[in-house]
C-alpha cells in the first residue's frame, strides 16, 4: 500500500469521525434484557473466558440486541453495514450470499452460501453451515482476523458467534414482537412474528426457553416470460442474426407463449430454537437445544441487465425458480466446575439440512454450444437436492485457580457428509430429435462425500503484571475427505435406456484427500488505564482442503458428451493465513467517547480459487497462488449529551494477489489468468456507516426514540482485477429510520429501510461477455444482477410481560 494512499484514507477517516459518524455496536443491553454486562460495558467470550469488551485484548466487534431490534436485522446479511471489515452481498433468501471478512476472497460476486466461507459460524459453541434467524439473541460476536487455534472449521479469516439467551431459572417470561411492512414494486405487504417464552419450571434447577417466528416477506422480482407449456412454447418468437433484433414479438406472441407471475423472490421462513436447562449447581449445567428453520422461496433477487428490453425488477427466465431450506439442529452443552481449578466445556451437535432448488437451465445448454438452439421451442431446466448431515463434538477445559498464568486445552471432532442429486431436462427436445426419453431428461449427476476433521488445542495466557499479559496458542488438526460419484447423459446413452432406474455401474468411481498442520498465536496486551488498552495479535488461520463435488470422469473419455472432473480436478489442499495486528481500545470523558482501531496485514498462502472444470464446464475448486490484504478499521461511540448518541464504523481494506495465477479464470470457455496486484472480489475497499439516536423522556415515564442510520458499501470487483470480462459494480449508499414509542412493557413504532429506494447491483451472475450473447439468433439470458432490496415502509411493536 503507498504511503501516500494509506495517509489520504486515514486523513479520511478521520474527518469522518469529526462528523460525528460513530458505531453501532458497542451498545449496553436494554433494561431488563438478557445481555450479559453491567453499565456502559457488553461481556464477551471470544477467549473462551468472560471479559468485558473493553478489556478484550483481541480485535472483536460485539453486536448489542438493542442494535439487533433498532435496525432491524433479522439474519446475517444484515450485520455487515454494521461490522468494519464485513461485507456481505445481499442476494435474497433463495441464498446466503458470499460471507467475506477483511477482504480474504477470491470467488466471483455470484450468491451462494458460507459452506465454503473463509469464515466461521457459530451458535454458541456449535459450528454451522446455517443462516438461522437472529432472534432472542444476547448479542453477535464478530471475531476479525484469523482464528485457528481456538476454532476451527475454516476460521481462515474470522468468525461470527450468535450468543443465545439462556433459560433463566428465576422467572417466568414473554415477548411478542411484530412487524407489518409494505415494499416498493412489490405487490403484497409483509408480516413477520416472533415470541421469545422463558419458563421455570424446578425453581433454580430445570428451565425451559422457546424462541419461534414466522417471516412472510413480500418478493418484488416478477417473471413475466414464463412459458406455458414447455416444450412447445416458443421462449423468443421473434429471431433475428443481433441482439436487437429479437424480442418476445407481439402481444399475440405473449398470450400464445407466455405468463406472469409477480413478486417470486418472496420469503417464507419458519424459525425456532428450544433450549431445555437441566442446572444441578451453579457449576454443573447441561443444555439441551433444538432448533429447526425452513425457508421457501419462488424465484431469484435478480434481474436480467436488460436482455430483451426486462426492467429493473424483471427476470426474464424461462421457468419459475422455486428454493427451499430445511433445517434441524441438535445440540448438548455440559458446564461443569472442577473444585475451582477448570471448568469442563463439553458440546455435541448433530446438524440436518436439506436444500431444493430449480433453475431455468436453457443458457447453460445454449452456452455449451451443442446445437439445441436448432429446436424452435428448446428450454432446459434443473432440479438439485442437496443433503447435509454434520456432527461435530468438542470438550475443552478453562482454568480458573487464578494466578499469574490461566489457559485452555481442548479437542475438537467434525464429521460432515454431503449427498447430491442434480438433473437436467429438454421438454419437447427428444420428439424433436427423434429420441425414445419420454421423461427428457438430458444429464444426471450424484455426489457423495464425507469429510472428517480432528484437532487438539492449547492456549496459555500469563500475566507478567496486573496490565501486561502475554498469551500464545497451538492448534494441531488433521482431516480426510472422500467422494463417490456419476454422470450420465441418458439422452444420448446406449447404456441408459428409458426408464433410467439406476446409473450405469461403469459411470460410479471415487476419491479423497487429506492433509493435518499447525496454526498458532501470538497475542500481547498492555492496559495504560482502565480507559486505555492497547493489543498486538500475530495469529494464523486455515480453511480444510477437500474433494469437489464432482463426478470423476471416466478415461479414456468416451465419444459425445462429457460432464466430469479429471484427475487434478479432483480434490484441493488447504488454504492459510497470517495475520499481524495493532489494535487500541479506548474509553474517554467518562465513557461518552468509546473509541477501537485497529491496523493489520494478512499473507494468503495456497489460495482456493473458484475454477470450472474442462468437461462440462462445472464449478469446482482448485488451488493457486498468493495474496495480501491490509487495511485498518475504526468504531466509536460517542455521547455528547444524555439523550443524544452517535455511532459509526470505517474499514478500508487493501486485499489483491502477490503473486501470479496462470489459468484460474474461467470465461466463454477460455482460460484466464490473473497476476500480482489485481484487486480480489467480493469485498469494497471503502466501508462505512453511521447511526444517531436521540430519546426525548416523557412526563409518563415512557421514551420516545428517534434513529437515523447511514452505511456505505464501496465499489465491488465481480471478478480478480476484472480479468475474464469482470467488472466493477459501483458502490451506493443506503438510509434507514425509526421513530418508536418506549415503555417498560411495550414498544411501538414506524420505520424504513433505504428511504430513498436506491436501486444498487449488489453482485453479477456469470460475465459480460454472455450478455446478449445470441446463438442462431437466441439471445442468451445467462448473465444477471443480483439487486439491492428496495424501500420498506411499516409499523414494529413489541411487548413484554
Amino acid at each position: 500500500m503507498a504511503v501516500t494512499s494509506f495517509r489520504k484514507t486515514l486523513l479520511g477517516a478521520t474527518i469522518l469521525f469529526g462528523l460525528g459518524t460513530v458505531p453501532a455496536f458497542a451498545q449496553t443491553a436494554p433494561s431488563g434484557g438478557a445481555a450479559e454486562g453491567t453499565g456502559d460495558e457488553i461481556v464477551v467470550t471470544a477467549t473462551r473466558r468472560q471479559t468485558t469488551l473493553q478489556d478484550a485484548p483481541i480485535n472483536i466487534s460485539a453486536i448489542s440486541p438493542e442494535t439487533l431490534s433498532r435496525q432491524r436485522i433479522d439474519d446475517v446479511r444484515g450485520l455487515a453495514a454494521f461490522t468494519p471489515g464485513l461485507t456481505i452481498a445481499d442476494t435474497g433468501p433463495a441464498s446466503t450470499g458470499n460471507v467475506i471478512l477483511r477482504g480474504i476472497s477470491s470467488a466471483d460476486t455470484a450468491g451462494g452460501t458460507n459452506a465454503q466461507s473463509a469464515l466461521g459460524i457459530y451458535l454458541g459453541e456449535v459450528p454451522l453451515y446455517l443462516d438461522f434467524k437472529l432472534i432472542d439473541l444476547a448479542r453477535v460476536e464478530v471475531l476479525q482476523g484469523p482464528q485457528g487455534t481456538l476454532y476451527g472449521l475454516g476460521t481462515l479469516s474470522g468468525a461470527i458467534r450468535y450468543m443465545p439467551n439462556r433459560p433463566n431459572t428465576d422467572r417466568i417470561s414473554l415477548e411478542y414482537h411484530g412487524r407489518y411492512f409494505g415494499v416498493a414494486h412489490g405487490s403484497n405487504p409483509g408480516v413477520n412474528g416472533d415470541a421469545t417464552f422463558n419458563l421455570p419450571i424446578v425453581a433454580d434447577h430445570i428451565a425451559f426457553r422457546t424462541a419461534t417466528g414466522y417471516y412472510d416477506n413480500p418478493g418484488f422480482i416478477d417473471y413475466p416470460y414464463l412459458l406455458k407449456q414447455p416444450g412447445v412454447s416458443n421462449p423468443q418468437p421473434v429471431r433475428g442474426a443481433t441482439a436487437a433484433q429479437g424480442s418476445f414479438g407481439t402481444p399475440a406472441d405473449y398470450a400464445a407463449n407466455f405468463y406472469r407471475r409477480k413478486d417470486l423472490n418472496y420469503e417464507r421462513t419458519f424459525t425456532t430454537r428450544n433450549q431445555l436447562l437441566l442446572q444441578a449447581s451453579p457449576d454443573a449445567k447441561l443444555f439441551l437445544t433444538y432448533a429447526h428453520q425452513t425457508t421457501d422461496t419462488g424465484g431469484q433477487q435478480s434481474n436480467g441487465a436488460g436482455v430483451l428490453g426486462t426492467g429493473r425488477y424483471e427476470a426474464p427466465w424461462r421457468y419459475a425458480e422455486p428454493r427451499s431450506r430445511k433445517a434441524d439442529l441438535y445440540a448438548a452443552e455440559l458446564n461443569l466446575g472442577l473444585g475451582g481449578i477448570a471448568d469442563l466445556v463439553a458440546t455435541a451437535a448433530l446438524t440436518n439440512q436439506r436444500n431444493r432448488a430449480q433453475s431455468d437451465n436453457t443458457d447453460l445448454l445454449l452456452d455449451l454450444d451443442y446445437g439445441y438452439e436448432a429446436f424452435p421451442a428448446f428450454s432446459s431446466y434443473n432440479t438439485n437436492e442437496t443433503i447435509y448431515r454434520q456432527f461435530n463434538g468438542e470438550v475443552r477445559l478453562v482454568s480458573t485457580h487464578g494466578g499469574p498464568f490461566s489457559w485452555v486445552i481442548g479437542g475438537f471432532y467434525n464429521n460432515q457428509r454431503q449427498r447430491s442429486q442434480y438433473r437436467e431436462y429438454v421438454p419437447g427436445y427428444p420428439e424433436f430429435a427423434g429420441i425414445n426419453r419420454p421423461d427428457a431428461l438430458e444429464y444426471m449427476s450424484f455426489i457423495n462425500t464425507r469429510t472428517k476433521e480432528k484437532a487438539v488445542y492449547g492456549e496459555g495466557t500469563l500475566h507478567i503484571t496486573d496490565a501486561w499479559q502475554v498469551t500464545g496458542g497451538l492448534r494441531y488438526y488433521k482431516y480426510d475427505a472422500f467422494a463417490q460419484g456419476g454422470t450420465d447423459t441418458p439422452l444420448f446413452s446406449k447404456n441408459t435406456p428409458y426408464p433410467l432406474v439406476v446409473f450405469a455401474p461403469s459411470r460410479i468411481k471415487s476419491g479423497d484427500t487429506s492433509a493435518d498442520g499447525f496454526v498458532w498465536k501470538a497475542n500481547t496486551s498492555y492496559k495504560f488505564s482502565d480507559a486505555l488498552l492497547a493489543y498486538a495479535t500475530y495469529s494464523t488461520g486455515y480453511r480444510p482442503g477437500n474433494v469437489n463435488r464432482v463426478a470423476p470422469c471416466i478415461l479414456p473419455l468416451p465419444a459425445g458428451q462429457n460432464v466430469c472432473a479429471l484427475p487434478n480436478e479432483l480434490s484441493y489442499q488447504p488454504d492459510k493465513t497470517r495475520n499481524a495486528e495493532i489494535g487500541v481500545r479506548s474509553a474517554l470523558f467518562d465513557k461518552r467517547l468509546q473509541l477501537t482501531a485497529s491496523i493489520y496485514r494478512i499473507d494468503w498462502k495456497g489460495i482456493q480459487i473458484p475454477s470450472q472444470t474442462v468437461n462440462g464446464a462445472v464449478g469446482i475448486i482448485v488451488n493457486g497462488s498468493e495474496a495480501r490484504s491490509q487495511g485498518f478499521d475504526v468504531s466509536a461511540v460517542l455521547r455528547p449529551v444524555p439523550r443524544l448518541t452517535l455511532q459509526g464504523t470505517y474499514a478500508y481494506v487493501d486485499a489483491k494477489l502477490t503473486k501470479d495465477a496462470p489459468g484460474v479464470l474461467v470465461s466463454q470457455g477460455q482460460t484466464f489468468g490473473a497476476f500480482a496486484g489485481d484487486r480480489l472480489p467480493g469485498s469494497a475497499k471503502h466501508t462505512a456507516s453511521g447511526q444517531a439516536t436521540y430519546t426525548q423522556p416523557l412526563d409518563n415515564g415512557a421514551d420516545i426514540e428517534a434513529t437515523w442510520a447511514t452505511a456505505y458499501i464501496g465499489d465491488i470487483y465481480s471478478r480478480t482485477g476484472l480479468r475474464a470480462n469482470g467488472e466493477a459494480i459501483p458502490g451506493y449508499v443506503t438510509h434507514r429510520a425509526s421513530i418508536t414509542y418506549r415503555t417498560d412493557r411495550f414498544d411501538i413504532g414506524v420505520f424504513g429501510d433505504n428511504l430513498f429506494d436506491k436501486y444498487a447491483v449488489t453482485s453479477v451472475s456469470n460475465d459480460r461477455s454472455s450478455f446478449n450473447q445470441v446463438r442462431t439468433g437466441v439471445v442468451e439470458r445467462y448473465y444477471s444482477y443480483n439487486v439491492l432490496t428496495p424501500r420498506r415502509l411499516g409499523v414494529d411493536f413489541r411487548v413484554r410481560y
